[in-house]
């Protein structure tokens, strides 16, 4: 088959999966790859010995090889409609449970901290410091990705209805984010505060903005919070488990669930409500904070008890 051909059916097949919301930035990068190597040793159509090494080559991790054959797979059953000559690799050819990190479960004096280190941030205009202070504490009450919160736009905010629009999240699906009374009212003083040192100089579209007024860049939230860990003490050489962002999101999942199980309350009934306003494509996915934390364990447990009296 001419490289040609190859390139084509590659940018056919990603732009049908992306037009059903899926972003397959590693898949994308990974099934070029393949390409490449298709071309190169002037392949007609894919065999699985073929896919097979391309998928075990080189010294990778396990897990690294497992994603290409992830790739692979779903690359060559799209394929095999059009050329009945294609063959499917086994998703046995390489094994690798796939481990899910452990939650940090943030306390809440640990979270003050945080809040209060972003306050003392260094900026020439005070703006930096304000931003993450605020950041981080729409990221605890709400459970946000923080790709959805740094994406938010002004316009995104209704602080009067409290609400939330999350655009393109994972997926690509947006929804909206009901907010507490307590919530809008700090959001309500970011917004003012941002607005007085902005001073009309400029029209800002994103809610959450630096000290330039411009988004805030993933990377640079990312390591401006390894630094505020460091700084208050959550992050150190000999500590084994590491707090990241993503775990504001573990413990307002946590916190809804020990709530509704000291209540009184059904977490099972209610759970696909969690998974629906966290933005979970798949109510397993909050399922597994049932097992995750040991405090949520012995909740569970104890009602098991209670029932069995």
């Amino acid at each position: 088959m001419k490289s040609s051909s190859w390139r084509k059916m590659l940018s056919e097949y990603l732009s049908m999966r992306r037009g059903l919301g899926f972003k397959l930035k590693s898949d994308g990068i990974g099934l070029s790859a393949f390409v490449s190597f298709l071309e190169k040793n002037e392949v007609e159509y894919i065999t699985a010995r073929i896919a097979a090494d391309w998928c075990l080559s080189g010294s990778a991790q396990q897990i690294t090889k497992a994603r290409r054959l992830c790739y692979v797979r779903g690359f060559a059953q799209y394929l095999k409609a059009t050329d009945p000559r294609t063959e499917i690799p086994s998703q046995d050819l390489i094994r690798c449970r796939r481990k899910r990190a452990h939650p940090y479960l943030y306390t809440d004096e640990e979270i003050q901290k945080l809040m209060v280190a972003a306050l003392e941030l260094d900026s020439f205009n005070g703006l930096r410091g304000l931003t993450y202070h605020y950041l981080f504490g729409l990221l605890t009450v709400t459970g946000m990705r923080i790709s959805e919160a740094i994406n938010l736009r002004t316009d995104d905010v209704d602080l009067e209805e409290g609400i939330l629009t999350v655009h393109g999240a994972k997926f690509g699906k947006s929804r909206l984010v009901p907010l507490h009374a307590t919530t809008c009212d700090a959001l309500r003083n970011y917004k003012l505060a941002r607005d007085q040192i902005v001073e009309g100089k400029l029209e800002v579209t994103s809610f959450f903005v630096s000290s330039r007024f411009t988004p805030l860049h993933h990377r640079v939230v990312l390591k401006t919070f390894d630094s505020l860990c460091r700084e208050v003490g959550l992050r150190g050489p000999k500590q084994e488990r590491v707090p990241r962002i993503h775990d504001f999101r573990h413990r307002m999942a946590v916190q809804s669930l020990l709530q509704w199980y000291r209540n009184g309350d059904d977490p099972e009934r209610r759970l696909p409500a969690l998974a629906t306003y966290l933005g979970h494509v798949h109510v397993a996915d909050t399922y597994w904070y049932l097992t995750a934390c040991t405090e949520l364990m012995e909740e569970a447990v104890t009602r098991l008890e209670r029932r069995g009296r």
